[in-house]
């Protein structure tokens, strides 16, 4: 589908040639702090971080923190350079921690309380055992369209639990809940949502109204979403 918007914009638009040099559009703070030397040894720093990662030798946050002191100490020695760098993504980083620790605590009062359980038996009540298989593919069907009415969050941390607590106990794989899931929600769904600050963000640099937007984009977004539903099904990834 990229492709063929892609095409159709420049069947609308013709091929235009900018006369842009990126790197001459740096401010002075990010001249300063640019490194282009050491490029190469950045590149393996990234690709050794990536390769111990996956092989799981070290624990994840263990990994991450001895990968940023390194690539700290070796790009920025002066203690001073430092602290601008952490002051310039110590926003980001916070806002992240803080929702991790705030869904870790919503999941936890979720699991501890029963809640999720009482949620799943009540479902499991519900749906015919002889219909269970269909969990989830409907799950993957309807990911797309619950973007727009939870936010990943809600969604991933509220949802996909008593989906999954479900499945358990109707003698599905967990797994395949949480692979569906990622067929809609986190993939053509994202730019889709009202409940996303990126989506507001998007539209607004594109100058497009989100009512426009989503009228246009939802029909392709979902037809994405069960091309990519049938592929899953196909190779096996969930079943019926």
């Amino acid at each position: 589908m990229a492709y063929i918007f892609g095409r159709r914009e420049r069947k609308r638009l013709g091929i235009i040639q900018f006369d842009y040099n990126h790197a001459e559009n740096f401010t002075d703070v990010q001249k300063q702090l640019r490194r282009p030397k050491l490029i190469v040894i950045n590149a393996v720093l990234t690709i050794a971080l990536i390769t111990v990662l996956l092989m799981g030798a070290v624990p994840a946050p263990a990994l991450f923190v001895i990968a940023s002191i390194l690539a700290l100490m070796i790009n920025y020695p002066k203690p001073h350079d430092q602290q601008r760098i952490l002051k310039a993504h110590g926003t980001n980083i916070f806002l992240v921690s803080t929702m991790i620790f705030a869904a870790g605590v919503y999941s936890g009062i979720l699991t501890e309380s029963k809640m999720i359980e009482a949620m799943a038996s009540g479902l499991v009540n519900l749906i015919p055992k002889e219909h269970a298989s269909f969990i989830p593919a409907i799950t993957a069907v309807i990911s797309m369209p619950a973007s727009i009415l939870f936010t990943p969050d809600a969604y991933y941390y509220g949802v996909v639990p008593v989906l999954s607590h479900t499945s358990t106990q109707l003698g599905i794989d967990p797994l395949e809940i949480g692979r569906a899931s990622l067929l809609g929600q986190m993939t053509v769904g994202f730019p889709v949502s009202p409940l996303t600050a990126s989506t507001f963000l998007l539209i607004g640099l594109a100058e497009v109204e989100l009512g426009e937007h989503q009228k246009f984009i939802f029909k392709w977004a979902w037809g994405t979403t069960i091309v990519m539903t049938l592929v899953a099904l196909l190779t096996g990834s969930i079943h019926i």
